[in-house]
């Protein structure tokens, strides 16, 4: 899971998208070729165009699932069929993120989807369980029934920075909604978890000790171990297809003024994470290694069906700051390859878990607004 980016996603790294500058600047033509969507249950006819871009030769049959708000971190279920997401939209009373669930459509048909949290406080990171009947999301409603307050980046020199609320526990709930089971406990910030493949082990991101840190927890007993240990931001974890490896996103501060900045950040209660790189370890946490060395922010990774590629999301190639697209890259820290091509922001990548598909979130097609939906597409190696 990747942690709290969800609402006005681009505007929180370049503050110039505050100003009414289109997240989407134009599009690359390929064809012209209609494609019938769906909104709410009534057909959109779009182009295209719009929604591929010519150098994508890694998707194919891309469809749009959500049209408007915030749609973002959606992750399949273990057996293919639906998906959980998180979803802000204050035209609809969603003043910030709430978790939904919703099966993955045929193609004549609309994406129908339910809010499955209670619309109490603020939510992030949901992810199936193995027996497909209850999900794992972590949730600020027991600090209060309302959203909690974003930072005043005005005190923070008006950079971007991440909240980290203390009240963010993590919790299992059924599909109707009703949370049978609180996961954490811990006082502190314990969000961004994901489930190893056989369902049993969780990681997840807390500061319980200090320091923004991975634990992996063993579901049935709530034992768990810490699995990094190194000064920095360490989150939004997966496990390989094979339960063997984990892979992350990491901040690692080294001079005496990062690290002061840093821990004063941490202190307060946030994090700025805008110089992150992707890691690599054994499941148990030995064996870690940066594969990535690209300065800015490399994040939202996740591991490609083979187990052998990481694909992740960048802002490298742009000083300004954005656009973000995702990228592939071997597990030495070779063979980087651009994926997708979108002016704004693509990210939260995840493949289907036969492989053949791979779902995603962007401000493509977005009519020029700053809108994040979900896009599905066939992958094609």
């Amino acid at each position: 899971m990747q942690a709290a980016i969800s609402p006005l996603l681009l505007q929180k790294f370049h503050p110039s998208m505050k100003k009414g500058i289109p997240v989407v600047l134009a599009a690359i033509c390929i064809t012209a070729t209609s494609l019938l969507s769906f909104k709410n249950g009534q057909s959109v006819t779009v182009t295209e165009d719009t929604l591929h871009y010519a150098d994508e030769k890694h998707f194919k049959n891309i469809r749009q699932l959500t049209f408007g708000g915030d749609n973002a971190e959606a992750y399949w279920s273990f057996d293919g069929k639906s998906i959980v997401f998180q979803r802000t939209n204050p035209k609809e009373g969603l003043n910030c993120d709430q978790i939904f669930i919703g099966q993955i459509p045929a193609a004549d048909e609309s994406f129908n989807y339910k809010m499955i949290s209670s619309g109490k406080g603020r939510t992030t990171c949901a992810y199936f369980m193995k027996d497909g009947k209850h999900i794992i999301y972590a949730s600020t409603h027991l600090g209060a029934d309302t959203c909690p307050p974003l930072p005043d980046r005005s005190k923070m020199g008006n950079r971007y920075i991440w909240p980290l609320y203390d009240s963010y526990d993590i919790f299992m709930a059924d599909l109707s909604g009703k949370i049978v089971k609180q996961l954490t406990k811990a006082k502190g910030y314990d969000a961004e978890a994901t489930l190893s493949p056989d369902g049993k082990k969780m990681i997840y991101c807390s500061d319980k000790n200090g320091d923004l840190d991975l634990y992996v927890m063993d579901l049935k007993t709530g034992k768990e171990k810490q699995v990094t240990t190194a000064l920095g931001y360490d989150g939004g974890a997966w496990f390989s297809p094979d339960g063997k490896k984990i892979v992350w996103r990491a901040s690692r501060p080294k001079t005496e003024a990062e690290i002061k900045d840093y821990k004063d950040l941490l202190s307060k209660g946030f994090v700025a994470p805008t110089n992150m790189e992707v890691f690599v370890a054994n499941a148990d946490g030995s064996n870690a290694k940066q594969i990535t060395n690209l300065g800015q922010a490399n994040w939202a990774p996740n591991f490609t069906p083979d187990g052998k590629h990481i694909i992740f999301c960048s802002n490298h190639e742009y000083k300004r700051g954005f656009p973000f697209n995702m990228y592939l890259i071997d597990l030495e820290g070779k063979g980087l390859e651009k994926i997708s091509r979108d002016k704004g922001f693509d990210a939260f990548p995840m493949f289907s878990p036969d492989g053949k598909k791979i779902i995603f979130a962007s401000n493509r097609n977005n009519g020029g607004t700053r809108d994040t939906n979900l896009f599905i597409a066939d992958w094609v190696e």
